[in-house]
This record gives structure tokens, sequence and C-alpha cells, in this order.
């Protein structure tokens, strides 16, 4: 094809062709320098080199950014990883219910900056400790149909009751099933008076281990 040629060819065609025919500027390479494109920053034409350069510098920085983000992602994993650590050893170290709960009670709430918090335990567990209050049947079957721990608003909830004089208060919560060959044996609830601290589309992984964590740290001591 000749440049008469592609002077009466469709936009369309044309890419198609140049896309087809890689060596068309192997044997017009002067053009490359002759083409003048506008640019979209500037305002003035530039040559198709340069508007490559700018379309490489452009999506350089976008990689930057991508390249940011998942190094602060990865960054904040770590953190939350470590803290996971931390509240596995002291679990590990505690030797009765009030250990255990002690244990779960301080990390989450220094560590995790979650300010309010509570247990409660059915089922073969019985006790004087609050966390042996009875939450009714109705209640430990919702529990026990969990999937995956609930985080949202906290109206309408009702383990936020057993919070205290700061249930009015609480504006978000998480709910986490504990269990034991799949049969829910009580529940973990975590609480805070922000809003949007625990959010349905929040990701759920790192309550579910500090769940199972707690669950086998309360079940050993309450053998």
């Amino acid at each position: 094809m000749n440049l008469k040629e592609a002077s009466n060819m469709e936009p369309n065609e044309i890419a198609d062709y140049l896309q087809s025919h890689p060596e068309f500027f192997d044997l017009y390479s002067d053009l490359l320098l002759q083409i003048r494109i506008p640019s979209q920053h500037e305002g003035r034409a530039i040559s198709i080199t340069e508007r490559q350069m700018g379309a490489m510098r452009d999506k350089l920085k976008q990689l930057e950014i991508k390249l940011a983000e998942l190094i602060a992602f990865g960054e904040e994993n770590d953190l939350i990883s470590a803290k996971v650590h931390r509240l596995a050893l002291s679990l590990l170290g505690a030797a009765d219910l009030a250990g255990v709960t002690a244990a779960l009670y301080s990390h989450i709430r220094d560590d995790f900056a979650i300010p309010h918090m509570t247990v409660r335990l059915w089922g073969a567990a019985t006790g004087d400790a609050v966390e042996f209050t009875d939450v009714g049947e109705r209640f430990r079957q919702q529990a026990s149909a969990m999937l995956q721990p609930y985080c949202g608003p906290a109206a309408d909830q009702e383990a936020v009751s057993w919070l205290g004089e700061i249930a009015p208060h609480i504006r978000s919560v998480a709910q986490i099933p504990l269990r034991h060959e799949n049969a829910c044996f009580g529940l973990l609830v975590l609480a805070s008076e922000e809003p949007h601290r625990f959010y349905p589309e929040m990701g759920t992984l790192y309550l579910e281990r500090i769940g199972n964590m707690a669950a086998v740290a309360l079940l050993r001591a309450l053998r």
C-alpha cells in the first residue's frame, strides 16, 4: 500500500493495516518525525515520538500509584498480622478462663483500638462470670446460622445490649461466632461508637482468625 491509497482509507482500516504491517514505519521512518499530534495536556501539536513518550510517562505514573497502593496494603496487612500474632501468644499463655478473657479484652482494646467488646458462652459452658449470662435459645440459633462474622450497623442488634451503659452510643458492631467442630458455643462482640468502624463490605478474614483462636483458647480454659 502506498500513501495515496492510504489517504482513501477509513481510520479503522488504517489502524487495522498498521497493526497487520508493523514494518510500515521501517519503510517510512521519516514519518515518525513529520507526523504531528495534538497534545492532550499542552494544547500544541507534538511528534508521534513525543506522544509515545508522554503515554509511557502517564502509564508509568499509574503503575507507580498502583505500586504505592499495594505496598501500603501489604504494610497494613503486616501490622494486622503482627497484632494477631501477639494475641495468639497471649492466649496460649492464659491458664484459665479469666486469663483468656483478660487477654482478649486487653489486646483487642489496646492493640486493635476497639474500645468495647464482650463474650457470651453457652451450651456445655457454665459458670458465674458475666460471659455465661443466658442469651436465650432464639439468639443461639441465630448465632449458629451465621456463616461468617456480621459487620455493620449496631441498630436492632440484640448483642449490643450486652455492652451495658455504653450500648445506646454504639453505632457499628462485629459479631464473631465461636465454634468447635462446626457447633457454635458462643459469640465474640466487638463494638464502636464510629458508624463506619465495622461495615458490611469489610473483609472478615482476620476477624475469623481471631474468632478461631478465641474459641480454641476458651474451650481449653473450660475443660
